[in-house]
């Protein structure tokens, strides 16, 4: 189904114009949730090419990430972690591992932390998340994968579009690319 779910995704999303003073369009991917055909297809497509690497635990951003991550988590039979932000306004209690990412597509710099009760020296984690731009977030998690003595296996993304050498550097791989949706 991979060929057809590629398809399915480009039809389902939408641009957006935000408004006076924006420089972009604005993705608007929210006809992927809404498709019970393509939410119960995302989990085992995103995983499918990391089955061979045996993640112990899948890591996803807030907000959207914590939308897909289950979903592969699931998919992979293993337990999901989620990565958060301070501006989401729900920062967990306890010790936290903090990383910050290079700037992202908007020039920001994002800060994530993950519970270190949660990821631990040899995890194999895969990092799930529904858009990959610029790999900003993927290293900070990978940053903390690191610093918690956890090896990342790669990146799964429903969408990829950062140049081909990041990609490939952080081992993302995508359903759809930048080239497969519409303008």
């Amino acid at each position: 189904m991979p060929a057809e779910l590629t398809e399915r995704l480009a039809q389902l999303i939408r641009w957006i114009d935000p408004g006076p003073g924006a420089s972009h369009l604005v993705s608007d991917v929210s006809g992927w949730w809404r498709d019970p055909t393509v939410l119960a297809a995302l989990g085992p497509a995103l995983v499918a090419p990391f089955r061979a690497a045996r993640p112990t635990v899948v890591v996803s951003p807030a907000v959207t990430g914590l939308l897909v991550g289950p979903l592969a988590a699931t998919a992979l039979g293993v337990g999901f972690v989620a990565a958060h932000k301070p501006g989401d306004g729900r920062l967990p209690a306890g010790p936290l591992t903090w990383a910050q990412s290079p700037p992202d597509f908007r020039g920001r710099r994002v800060d994530l932390a993950i519970r270190d009760r949660h990821l631990a020296p040899g995890d194999r984690v895969l990092v799930v998340d529904d858009w990959v731009a610029t790999g900003a977030q993927v290293r900070a998690l990978y940053e903390i994968c690191a610093a918690r003595g956890a090896e990342p296996v790669g990146t799964a993304a429903v969408a990829v579009d950062c140049p081909p050498e990041v990609a490939a550097e952080l081992r993302v791989r995508a359903l759809v690319t930048a080239t497969d949706l519409p303008d």
